[in-house]
């Protein structure tokens, strides 16, 4: 299962951002996402989704391509872990 409802769901809890406006292929620097922003989101993925996120790629722009990193992190946690 994609991680990228929770994501847009996130992303609208936090800053108000309508998750209809959000296209997940779409620079995520066009909502207004700059390094800081982007890193501080990643830190709140971690904190609500109780993961912990490896550094990103630079190159990694996308809502789409976040939701793919905290799947692959989500899938290579033991079983017991996922539930939390």
């Amino acid at each position: 299962m994609s991680s990228l409802k929770e994501l847009q769901d996130l992303i609208q809890d936090k800053y108000g951002i309508d998750p209809a406006e959000l296209d997940p292929n779409a620079s995520m620097r066009d909502k207004g996402f700059d390094s800081l922003a982007l890193a501080e989101f990643l830190f709140e993925i971690e904190d609500r989704l109780h993961i912990t996120l490896p550094d990103p790629d630079p190159e990694m722009d996308t809502l789409a391509q976040l939701a793919a990193l905290v799947d692959q992190v989500r899938a290579a946690q033991p079983p017991q872990q996922r539930a939390a």
